[in-house]
């Protein structure tokens, strides 16, 4: 769900980095260890005709390893748990890449592999996660989930765009949910966005997140 995708908050971070000592006459490499961080986010769906429910995701990304889980995501009251590896790059054109796999438990069990990616140019972006759930349980119950995001950032504190997801926790009829978001930035350290899907017809919905790195 960035959703602010969560997996967007987090920057790009290099493995090893290159840097001189303070000796004009000699120099040597450093090796920084890998950089840890942890994220955290809360999705408020804010329905129409049916309840209002609470998403939530966190990750602990160490270098390039990333540990994430979540619950309500998948489906209602059931939690999923994932590894995944980042492959990142670019330079007027950044990309970051993340292949995830995980175990989804509770109201439903199944497999799901799946991919994180986003690419940057400028003020532009783009960031689409993509799952396939494999229910263990029901094999026709399984289905294929993404959230995708087409932003612009005026100023830094500032991203406005489109949005679009293909999901489960949500039933009103409609295949693909559609619709705009803003986001507010405090830093590099919190977000707060507002997603209004589906605005032009009865099957309208808001998404309130709220996502911190620590």
């Amino acid at each position: 769900m960035m959703r602010v995708a969560l997996a967007r908050s987090v920057p790009a971070i290099a493995l090893v980095i290159a840097a001189a000592t303070a000796s004009a006459a000699e120099s040597a490499d450093v090796v920084a260890a890998p950089e840890t961080a942890f994220t955290a986010s809360a999705l408020y769906y804010a329905m129409r005709d049916q309840p209002d429910f609470t998403v939530g995701v966190a990750s602990l990304n160490h270098g390039a390893f990333r540990l994430e889980a979540r619950y309500n995501y998948e489906a209602h009251d059931a939690a999923s748990v994932f590894v995944g590896w980042k492959f990142a790059g670019g330079d007027e054109v950044t990309f970051e890449v993340t292949p995830i796999a995980g175990a989804l438990f509770g109201s439903a069990r199944g497999f799901v592999p799946g991919v994180e990616a986003s690419i940057a140019y400028g003020s532009l972006d783009a960031y689409i996660e993509a799952e396939y759930v494999r229910d263990l349980e029901q094999s026709s119950a399984s289905y294929f989930y993404a959230w995708s995001e087409l932003g612009w950032s005026p100023v830094q504190w500032l991203r406005v765009g489109l949005v679009g997801q293909r999901t489960r926790v949500v039933s009103n009829g409609r295949d693909l949910q559609r619709g705009a978001f803003v986001q507010l930035r405090a830093g590099k350290n919190a977000t707060l966005g507002v997603y209004a899907f589906n605005p032009d017809s009865s099957e309208r919905y808001v998404i309130i997140s709220l996502g911190v790195q620590f």
